[in-house]
């Protein structure tokens, strides 16, 4: 499938700062069976050098500076993304990967599947129990806009019973690396035909390690693996790795954030 992506992030200040320095990690990965047709970023009011990097996990990472005072910055980034039918992963985990995936770390701690009063099969395939681990989380938690935020950790979501797709991705991220499964949340955009267009938003997966299948995508919010109504963005070891914007800047100002995505098929 097609996709056309454009996420518009406006950073608004109640009194101009200066010396602002911005990262994006909003650029679709060419992986897995994934392409990107298109990529471009507008930076508005002002115009600025655009530079790259690629991180320790494989993202591309955009960045720039600005030095002038101002009270407002928009960026808008659109992308064109070839989406395969069934992400398409290789079966290649290097010792330091499976180190980084087997951490738990401040979001994703570890979680005992008994917490969530279920227990991962025995005897039966990786792909199963990972299945099985997803299946247990979204039966734990509610589905509920607003009851968390980016700060929420795993552990204080399903004490909640509450959360959005970044707490379903860090919870399954503890079950599994609990189970001596290495796992890493992925973030992204999720084509829903029936919330298209302006009603779209960033979403947040979790691929799980097998030996024998390579990264298997679960989607454990909607239970199901990654298909192609999936934009891959970036991967790491939880959403601190790959928020969409990180930033610093010199003043005393404090700082709104607004975004809207857009996501269509063409």
């Amino acid at each position: 499938m097609w996709l056309q992506v454009e996420h518009v992030t406006t950073f608004s200040y109640d009194e101009p700062i200066t010396d602002a320095y911005t990262e994006l990690r909003l650029t679709p990965q060419e992986s897995g069976g994934q392409r990107r047709s298109a990529f471009r970023i507008d930076v508005s009011p002002t115009h600025v050098r655009v530079l790259s990097y690629i991180d320790h996990f494989g993202n591309e990472v955009r960045h720039f500076n600005v030095l002038e005072p101002h009270d407002r910055l928009v960026v808008t980034t659109a992308s064109g993304v070839y989406t395969p039918a069934r992400f398409e992963s290789d079966r290649r985990l290097s010792l330091l990967e499976r180190h980084d995936y087997l951490q738990p770390t401040s979001y994703a701690s570890a979680v005992d599947s008994a917490a969530l009063g279920a227990s991962p099969p025995n005897g039966v395939s990786t792909r199963e129990r990972a299945h099985a681990l997803s299946n247990a989380v979204a039966e734990a938690l509610t589905y509920e806009t607003g009851a968390t935020d980016v700060h929420t950790t795993g552990l204080e979501a399903l004490e909640l019973g509450r959360g959005v797709c970044q707490d379903f991705a860090h919870i399954l991220i503890g079950l599994c690396r609990r189970e001596g499964i290495p796992a890493r949340y992925v973030s992204g955009y999720l084509f829903d035909p029936d919330a298209a267009g302006a009603q779209a938003a960033s979403h947040a997966w979790v691929d799980a390690f097998s030996e024998e299948d390579g990264w298997i995508s679960l989607d454990p919010t909607h239970r199901r693996e990654q298909d192609e109504h999936y934009v891959r963005v970036g991967v790491g070891r939880d959403y601190a790795d790959v928020p969409p914007t990180r930033g610093v800047y010199r003043g005393n100002a404090t700082e709104e954030l607004a975004v809207t995505v857009r996501v269509i098929a063409s």
